[in-house]
């Protein structure tokens, strides 16, 4: 089979295609050909190296993290799925794995049925950043309606799914996003967009409840000029020291900085089909054929486009 790895940390220059064996599965694992999966700023951050303390400093390395695909074998320990269903799904370990090949090995567990309304590339769009979309809202604890929410960095994948998921909170979102993400803001549920382009945020004099930095470009030193007393800044992107870094400076302070880990789990992968049952929507910006990956990882690591970018197989 076609594998896309990596002998070693950099640029998109370090990915290589590879001819490798079929992997072999396990009891409780699912052999899936994949179709589709979805590229993530944790994917090229593994990659630079950035993510050493986590990732490992193993190589071969794969990437991408959650995929679609149709059953091609399942193990002897696997019920509720069979060969030929239509899935989507996620590795066990964000970090050391990855799903860029025409065949993959996972836990049944971490596969679910794609819905048929959607496309494989949507459906390999959901779980990363749908979870972490969750994890935020959970970490927000209760919105009072009313609450001056802002998000920074609006319409990527995880900015697609948190203001939608927001939208019934009774909450007032603030979206900052570049020209071609302002009527997307608006549409997913923002009542207020900013165009960083044309406006810079702290200009506004405005300060919120919540402060949401998606874009990875704010920083909670700069956010707390907009911060209200005793709101809270969530990092989704933390580097590996402000983890730690966070947990002792929030003793000193009423303005909290709160870092967010998710791993996607059966619970919140339901409770985004069922968001997805009721309308919300999955934007995919540019889909690249497996052959043109490399071409792939250097326009989603330019940034600025709406929604996702995802690599499909053409089968």
């Amino acid at each position: 089979m076609k594998a896309i790895v990596y002998q070693q940390f950099g640029g998109t220059d370090v990915l290589q295609l590879a001819d490798q064996a079929r992997p072999v599965i396990g009891p409780d694992q699912v052999l899936v050909r994949v179709k589709a999966f979805s590229i993530n700023p944790m994917d090229w951050k593994i990659r630079q190296g950035k993510m050493k303390l986590m990732s490992g400093s193993k190589f071969p390395k794969y990437t991408g993290a959650d995929f679609s695909g149709t059953i091609e074998k399942t193990g002897p320990a696997v019920t509720g799925l069979r060969k030929g269903d239509a899935v989507f799904g996620v590795v066990k370990n964000l970090m050391k794995q990855g799903v860029s090949a025409e065949y993959i090995a996972v836990p049944a567990s971490l596969v679910w049925h794609k819905p048929a309304e959607i496309t494989f590339s949507q459906a390999a769009s959901i779980p990363v950043v749908g979870t972490a979309a969750l994890a935020a809202l959970q970490k927000m604890g209760t919105i009072h309606p009313g609450a001056e929410i802002l998000v920074n960095g609006a319409t990527g994948g995880f900015g697609m799914f948190l203001i939608q998921l927001l939208k019934q909170s009774g909450a007032r979102i603030t979206a900052v996003t570049s020209t071609h993400g302002v009527r997307f803001a608006r549409s997913w549920g923002a009542h207020s967009v900013i165009d960083y382009t044309l406006e810079n945020v702290l200009d506004r004099k405005s300060a919120y409840d919540i402060v949401i930095d998606l874009s990875g470009k704010m920083g909670y030193k700069t956010a707390r000029q907009i911060m209200k007393e005793k709101a809270i800044f969530l990092n989704p992107t933390p580097k590996p020291i402000e983890i730690p870094g966070a947990l002792i400076k929030n003793l000193f302070t009423s303005k909290k900085h709160i870092v967010i880990l998710s791993n996607p789990s059966t619970k919140a992968i339901e409770q985004l089909l069922d968001a997805v049952n009721q309308g919300l929507q999955i934007e995919i910006n540019k889909t690249f054929p497996f052959e043109s990956f490399n071409e792939a990882y250097q326009y989603a690591e330019r940034g600025g486009y709406v929604g996702k970018v995802t690599i499909e197989f053409n089968w």
